[in-house]
């Protein structure tokens, strides 16, 4: 697609707006990679699943409010050049008398918006290809809370097997039970004991989706001054999650609000989402949780995907994506990669794909100030969108650019990543940050230098091979990093020149 101004190329746009029992959301996506990117999102709380218990039907002061919500949403999704646009309407709209009526006349507003009011079931398989598209390799139970159901799918080593969906939504169980957590926790117990399948989940992972759990997640995290405010990827123990779970569930309201992190909208819905997410640890006897940012829109934006994309790694996806948008040579990672793996004997293959994928990040802060290039690069690596990065994997990739570019290695902005990785990683971060200082250093970003100069480990020496005459020459910096990366290895220098 043109853009009007200056004809330069953009990325084809998509939009998708999640419907729900608490709030409706518009999020626009910018391009079909691997790594959903999000340009536009926007909230609305609007309750329409609010009385639904008692009446039976839609919020009726919500049901106009959205109406006009959502021609604001579908003019802007529009207006930025958006197609497909299209609605996905969940539990509220499918449950209540007047859903139906409700679609028709959001229908008869905006006659050319594709409205899709989905199954308990396809809501939970597309929330698990969501899941998956950060995860590739989940294994255990996925659940999706939202104002009005739970859905619950099995996952199995990267497939969605299973699914159901339950009446255990924060705002629906909170109106079921009269307002009676203990009440509550009853209903949950009762619906999880029809789920023959939720205790195959023993000793495997709970990955919780929904804007409820990811608030208890924030929580968690200004709590505990943990270094990275990404809730995506973050894991609670057993343990952890439960303690946090009875601490939100016993707080009375004034409590939770002077609580760090605490969501001034969502702080009536906190104890029903720790309440079940309790319940559901017990249930499924899983050893640890982890929370997705991803879910239903993601699992939307993946299926507009074609399967070679959606198959592809996301952290070597999500580090090519980075050198695409602030690199100088897509042909420079690769010879990195192998120009440094004489360095690490006995490499894992995720220590190799680690690798592999800080080589890809290597140059993205080629275009910036050079007083700022290092904490620059280290916060863009570090707080990037891949939704496929742990964050151990973005603590180690931001290190290792942050000394590419000649980080101090006491700076205090590496900190976050010190913490998040142990003492092995970090000395590998080092070693390989300092190699890829040298390599740039040695052939100014490009492959064709590069190709004159080698690494190689002999004994207890670290030899750099050049090639006489290939433009390269082991001037004053080119020694002093040599001798560095050597020191970094605990080896001794030494450099050969062959004709």
């Amino acid at each position: 697609m043109r853009d009007d101004v200056g004809g330069s190329l953009r990325q084809p746009r998509s939009a998708v707006v999640d419907l729900g029992s608490n709030s409706v959301r518009l999020v626009v996506f910018e391009g079909r990679g691997r790594n959903p990117l999000t340009i536009f999102n926007e909230k609305a709380v609007l309750g329409l699943g609010r009385g639904l218990v008692t009446t039976g039907k839609l919020n009726e002061e919500a049901v106009e409010q959205a109406l006009t919500v959502m021609v604001r949403y579908h003019t802007v999704a529009r207006a930025m050049g958006a197609d497909p646009v299209e609605v996905l309407a969940t539990a509220a709209v499918r449950d209540a008398a007047n859903g139906s009526a409700f679609v028709a006349a959001l229908q008869q507003r905006l006659p050319d918006l594709r409205i899709r009011v989905l199954t308990g079931q396809e809501e939970g398989l597309l929330s698990a290809d969501g899941v998956l598209l950060g995860f590739p390799d989940a294994d255990g139970v996925l659940g999706d809370i939202g104002g009005g159901s739970l859905e619950l799918v099995e996952l199995s080593h990267g497939r969605a097997g299973r699914a159901v969906s339950l009446p255990l939504g924060a705002i629906r169980l909170a109106e079921r039970s009269g307002g009676d957590i203990q009440r509550g926790r009853g209903f949950a117990t009762e619906e999880f004991g029809r789920v023959p399948w939720l205790n195959e989940a023993a000793g495997r992972d709970l990955y919780l989706v929904g804007g409820a759990w990811r608030a208890l997640a924030r929580m968690h995290i200004a709590q505990t001054a943990y270094p990275l405010s990404i809730v995506h990827h973050y894991v609670l123990s057993r343990e952890e999650a439960r303690d946090l779970s009875g601490v939100v569930m016993a707080a009375t309201r004034r409590t939770l609000e002077r609580m760090p992190g605490a969501p001034t909208k969502r702080l009536q819905d906190l104890p029903w989402a720790a309440m079940v997410m309790r319940r559901l640890l017990r249930a499924s006897g899983a050893r640890r949780v982890v929370f997705s940012a991803n879910g239903l829109r993601e699992g939307w934006y993946a299926r507009q995907l074609g399967p070679e994309e959606r198959r592809r790694d996301p952290l070597l996806a999500a580090s090519v994506e980075l050198a695409a948008r602030f690199g100088r040579d897509p042909r420079l990672p690769p010879a990195l990669a192998r120009w440094t793996a004489p360095l690490f004997e006995r490499e894992s293959p995720a220590d190799a794909a680690m690798r592999a994928a800080a080589c890809w990040a290597s140059d993205i802060g080629s275009h910036d100030h050079p007083d700022y290039r290092a904490e620059h690069a280290y916060f863009r690596v570090l707080r990037q969108p891949g939704v496929g990065l742990d964050h151990h994997a973005r603590a180690f990739l931001a290190l290792a650019v942050a000394l590419r570019y000649e980080a101090g290695p006491d700076a205090a902005f590496l900190q976050a990543a010190r913490v998040l990785l142990d003492v092995a990683a970090v000395r590998r971060a080092e070693v390989l940050g300092t190699a890829l200082r040298l390599a740039y250093t040695l052939s100014g970003g490009t492959p064709e230098l590069l190709a004159g100069t080698g690494l190689e480990r002999s004994g207890g020496r670290l030899v750099l091979r050049l090639v006489e005459g290939s433009g390269v020459f082991a001037g004053e910096s080119v020694l002093r990093r040599v001798e560095a990366l050597a020191a970094t290895m605990g080896l001794e220098a030494a450099v050969e020149v062959a004709g």
